[in-house]
């Protein structure tokens, strides 16, 4: 209890720091992920062309490799943004395409007739994707996407090593100051523990008024 006490002020610093990566980088896989999974089931085939190539590429290129190509990479292009912006567009991206594929397994559990009868009454792709396909589809995601989030939380711990403040880092801080390495990380667990505890509630809750509304 100890190295906790001791260091409040560092462990709350890291604790934010994933909080808002988490949170942000988030946000930015779920509004990437629904754009590509529209266009993975969009009848233009460059767009579907494109998201294949997205989710493909992401799915299968290791995280860290991710955070090195844009820490590294978009700076040669002059691309010069805060560590943390970096981190998050790493984040978001990767992640990104988990959310994509897990939307692109809810629209395919509708029916093909609702899309179908939404374009003989004149809709548009995008209005039978967003008011028709999507909000059914809604329903058997949730659960898939709450896991994702939860892996999300727990990847970014990964941008402790290109110098963004989180919450696995704060054991580099506490180790120098020779506190106990096991209980340094203890408590770091718990920590990655609450966020994703509150994910997983949070996720239930949506789970449970979606099915409340069937």
């Amino acid at each position: 209890m100890k190295v906790l006490t001791d260091n409040l002020s560092t462990y709350w610093h890291g604790f934010l720091g994933t909080l808002e990566l988490t949170v942000i980088s988030g946000v930015l896989a779920l509004l990437l992920g629904v754009l590509m999974a529209g266009f993975r089931v969009s009848p233009v085939r460059p767009l579907r062309a494109f998201g294949t190539g997205w989710v493909t590429v992401l799915r299968n290129t290791p995280l860290t490799l991710l955070f090195f190509v844009v820490v590294l990479g978009l700076p040669r292009f002059e691309i010069v943004l805060p560590f943390f912006t970096f981190a998050v567009l790493a984040l978001g991206c990767y992640t990104s395409a988990f959310v994509c594929e897990a939307l692109r397994s809810g629209i395919n559990t509708v029916p093909a007739g609702q899309g179908e009868a939404a374009r003989s009454l004149g809709m548009s792709f995008g209005q039978t994707l967003g008011v028709v396909v999507m909000p059914q589809a809604y329903r058997s995601v949730v659960a898939p996407i709450g896991s994702v989030m939860i892996a999300l939380a727990k990847n970014s711990a990964i941008a402790g090593s290109f110098s963004v403040t989180e919450l696995l880092g704060t054991y580099r801080t506490l180790n120098e100051l020779g506190y106990s390495i096991i209980w340094t990380f203890v408590w770091i667990a718990v920590g990655y523990l609450v966020i994703t505890l509150a994910i997983s509630a949070l996720f239930n809750l949506l789970e449970r008024r979606v099915a409340a509304s069937r």
